[in-house]
């Protein structure tokens, strides 16, 4: 269960990998393809900056959930990850609420599995 864990916790870092990249590089290019329902076309230029600071939080998001997995000691490898994953969570829910639905299944919902998971394995 413990391989399951951290296969979703890692999985979870590198969706917000993708997501600093989409946000910080990819904004005016791929984002607008992605988030095409969230914004007028017109408004991604006008946002690149806002964007790239959201996808330096998504990269700190990554960063720790990818810490939690070289942790050693099995207690602060769960509490970071478990930290890491209700932080994605909250992220989750919100943007589900404030922006868009699909963002709750894409960003909460891997999250809370994970999350799981992690509760079960340790």
């Amino acid at each position: 269960m413990k391989t399951v864990a951290m296969i979703l916790v890692a999985l979870v870092a590198i969706e917000h990998c993708y997501i600093l990249w989409l946000e910080m590089f990819a904004w005016t290019t791929r984002g607008k393809k992605v988030f095409k329902k969230a914004m007028p076309e017109e408004l991604f230029e006008k946002t690149k900056g806002l964007a790239a600071n959201q996808g330096l939080y998504n990269g700190f998001l990554a960063a720790g959930l990818f810490w939690s997995l070289l942790i050693c000691e099995a207690t602060w490898s769960k509490n970071i990850a478990v930290f890491f994953l209700s932080c994605v969570i909250v992220a989750g829910i919100y943007g589900g609420l404030t922006a868009s639905k699909s963002i709750f299944k894409v960003q909460a919902l891997p999250a809370i599995l994970a999350l799981i998971a992690v509760l079960f394995a340790f």
